[in-house]
């Protein structure tokens, strides 16, 4: 397991190998403010489709805003036409990012259905053709985002770990289920130790299933993998990369009471406040209000207000007045 040390990705040194996932609706500029400020080794900005990002579409351009206090920042490329894959990269090179990734693990019908995502799956041969185009486009370093295969009857990720180190890439990230579990199902870790295995020089970084400290290191000593990436785990506890980093140091994580709870919810407001309009505000904290509630006793009421409440002025009530103290959380 690597501690929280510099860690080298091709030419690229980051703080550490616990990295913050690119997660498609979820992790905007707030949610990443949040995530930043206990120093992962890599943050992701949400995936972009390759056909929107050439032609500059103002939406799209949206999505990779950033701060320089988001640095070491990734952004993740989505789509099958290889001969864009050159053009695309070189914009998020441009844009100032880190590190340029390629989705082959969205499971969700509308991008597979172009063969985009963990469609990829389907033709590696292709997922070889695109990370070449990219490679040789860019001087930052190149990753690949997979899942262990369509279905069990295709699992194909210690093979595309091979085309993949061929073509270029640095690292290459591995989720433990296929394209058909989508997120059902416990992530069998054993698919990212065979891809450990096959790789020589390419770094693997594990995913699936990290939701605190004690998981993530789990994954290290199951895998023997060089990194892992955290996705949905960061939701409503962006503290799990600094429990994650307490852990790996054989310390005790930090106890977090309710009103550490009513700090974070009240912190990641303020964020949203400042980078959306009054009525996406409001639309955004009912999916983060759930995230911080998740887990609390005797939330469900507050939970329901926020999904129910009409200005930004009443969200703040709601959350500054009620009992945090008396709340209590499962972690």
């Amino acid at each position: 397991m690597t501690l929280k040390r510099p860690f080298q990705l091709g030419s690229l040194t980051l703080p550490s190998n616990i990295f913050c996932a690119p997660l498609a609706g979820c992790s905007d500029f707030p949610f990443r403010k949040m995530t930043t400020s206990y120093q992962p080794g890599l943050v992701f900005c949400e995936m972009v489709k390759m056909d929107a990002l050439v032609r500059y579409d103002p939406h799209t351009l949206r999505m990779l805003d950033y701060e320089g206090g988001m640095h070491p920042i990734g952004a993740q490329l989505c789509g099958s036409k290889a001969h864009l894959a050159a053009k695309s990269a070189r914009i998020i090179e441009e844009l100032g990012f880190d590190v340029v990734d390629l989705n082959c693990g969205c499971p969700v019908d509308k991008v597979t259905k172009d063969g985009s995502g963990s469609g990829l799956l389907k033709n590696p041969d292709l997922i070889g053709e695109i990370i070449s185009n990219i490679v040789s486009a860019v001087k930052i370093p190149v990753t690949v985002k997979i899942r262990a295969g369509w279905d069990e009857d295709s699992l194909n990720a210690a093979d595309i770990t091979s085309i993949a180190e061929k073509a270029g890439a640095q690292a290459i990230c591995v989720h433990g289920r296929t394209r058909e579990q989508g997120y059902s199902g416990p992530a069998n870790w054993d698919w990212i130790k065979e891809c450990k295995k096959e790789a020589k020089t390419i770094k693997v970084i594990g995913n699936g299933d990290l939701f605190d400290a004690a998981s993530v290191e789990k994954m290290f000593q199951h895998t023997n993998c060089d990194a892992v990436l955290i996705a949905r785990g960061t939701f409503g506890q962006p503290w799990i990369i600094e429990d994650t980093y307490l852990r790996l140091l054989g310390l005790s994580p930090k106890v977090r009471t309710g009103l550490d709870y009513r700090d974070a919810l009240l912190e990641h407001l303020a964020h949203t406040i400042s980078y959306q309009p009054e009525r996406k505000v409001i639309t955004d904290m009912r999916r983060v209000g759930c995230w911080y509630l998740k887990n609390g006793h005797g939330t469900k009421k507050l939970r329901e207000a926020l999904n129910h409440s009409k200005s930004i002025a009443e969200i703040q009530e709601l959350i500054v007045s009620y009992p945090w103290e008396s709340t209590s959380f499962t972690t």
